[in-house]
């Protein structure tokens, strides 16, 4: 085995200025960390009443809005367990895939803050859900 050649004084100089000025040296940990993204909040409207669920859908819209959320996915089942043929009359059961659009574009202060509303993809949920995109402000 060869003994290692002892460091010159140049690269010595080298090896203490770099090790004073940590700066650079690449933080691996912080170009690899994952962060939490605020780019989607969930929600499940199940069993709620259509008046609840419109409650709940503008706070939720307003609440979203203010924390910089980009989308959010209501879960509102495809209504198959309601008997009802107007949602509108329904107090128990209510077609919420139907009814929640149709309450954020009627609400004007809500809908401001909305860009769109579609079937959420069949990952999130398909026709059971909706994907509300919401407006940066």
């Amino acid at each position: 085995m060869k003994k290692k050649d002892s460091l010159s004084q140049k690269d010595q100089e080298d090896w203490k200025n770099f090790l004073e000025d940590p700066s650079l040296v690449p933080d691996k940990d912080k170009k690899y960390q994952i962060t939490k993204s605020k780019s989607k909040f969930s929600f499940d409207l199940h069993g709620l009443t259509l008046n609840e669920a419109n409650k709940k859908v503008e706070e939720i819209i307003r609440s979203c809005s203010e924390k910089n959320y980009r989308e959010i996915l209501l879960i509102t089942g495809k209504g198959l367990h309601s008997t009802q043929n107007d949602v509108y009359k329904s107090s128990e059961l209510s077609k919420l895939r139907f009814s929640v659009p149709e309450f954020i574009k009627s609400n004007t202060e809500i809908s401001k803050l909305v860009l769109s509303i579609i079937n959420a993809p069949q990952i999130d949920g398909g026709e059971g859900a909706l994907l509300i995109k919401l407006k940066k402000l």
